[in-house]
């Protein structure tokens, strides 16, 4: 198939792109990377108007450290991020997370805020962020906000993101001393989206374990250590909380198990890595 006709702009400043978002609405979509976009416009599965693209856009390519967060722009593909410097140390959980999403082909076209605008409930990047309790950058001409992880995706390929908006950077909080980090994920092929993925964390007090490709958006819980006979329980609960969905790929008895037993072994990996 290809695409129904729509309008191309190349935006030459963010303020030109702010003012199509502003005027076309829902009826305008941003196009970074292209990855999700494209398909989904041959498809005919997204048919807007005008396309804006903002790839060439100064400032929106930067990888930045603010705040205690590894800041990403808007047009910053996935396989920069993988190759900044000395990421598995200031941020392993994403170190950890980025070989698994697509493979390296797309990961050097596809953006980081691509991936989160998505919002697809199995990828990585968006449960690496909810995990992390990281932040998204929102623009538009009426204000910039900042809205936490948690609050912002709300369902399957859905957000609080308005219309007139567009994600400028996302933050993904730099890793803590004395906190473990681990990612793991199961399925059909590797690059495939992951019919289970979990991204942990623990410190000596507490342990937090994120869920992706069960529910219709990432979940994380705070939960007790491995070392607390609580836990499977604890696991347990979580798994039937999610409401697991079967389909082609698995049922939701095997994802329920999947968030027991790889729930469990993530964060052990993680409780063994704090530094």
């Amino acid at each position: 198939m290809k695409p129904a006709a729509f309008d191309y702009v190349r935006a030459e400043s963010l303020e030109e792109a702010l003012d199509v978002l502003a005027q076309e609405g829902a009826d305008a979509r941003v196009l970074a990377g292209g990855q999700t976009l494209i398909p989904m416009l041959s498809m005919r599965m997204a048919r807007p108007s005008v396309v804006v693209d903002i790839m060439q856009l100064p400032g929106l390519d930067r990888i930045e450290n603010a705040e205690a967060t590894i800041r990403v722009g808007a047009a910053v593909r996935q396989r920069d991020v993988e190759q900044y410097a000395n990421l598995v140390l200031s941020q392993p959980l994403l170190a950890a997370a980025l070989p698994w999403v697509g493979h390296a082909q797309t990961r050097n076209r596809g953006t980081v805020c691509g991936s989160v605008a998505h919002a697809d409930p199995s990828a990585e990047l968006p449960l690496v962020l909810i995990a992390l309790q990281g932040e998204i950058e929102l623009r538009s001409w009426r204000r910039p906000r900042r809205v936490a992880a948690e609050n912002f995706f709300t369902g399957i390929m859905s957000t609080v993101c308005e219309a007139d908006e567009m994600i400028e950077a996302v933050r993904f909080p730099t890793a803590r001393a004395g906190v473990g980090y681990a990612f793991r994920e199961i399925g059909r092929r590797h690059g495939d989206f992951a019919i289970v993925a979990c991204a942990a964390m623990a410190d000596a007090q507490t342990a937090r374990l994120a869920i992706g490709g069960v529910a219709d958006r990432p979940m994380a819980r705070d939960l007790p250590l491995p070392s607390d006979p609580g836990l499977d329980d604890a696991l347990d609960a979580f798994a039937w909380d999610l409401e697991a969905r079967g389909d082609l790929h698995a049922t939701a008895e095997y994802r329920r198990q999947l968030v027991r037993r790889l729930g469990r072994q993530t964060l052990e990996e993680a409780a063994r890595c704090r530094g």
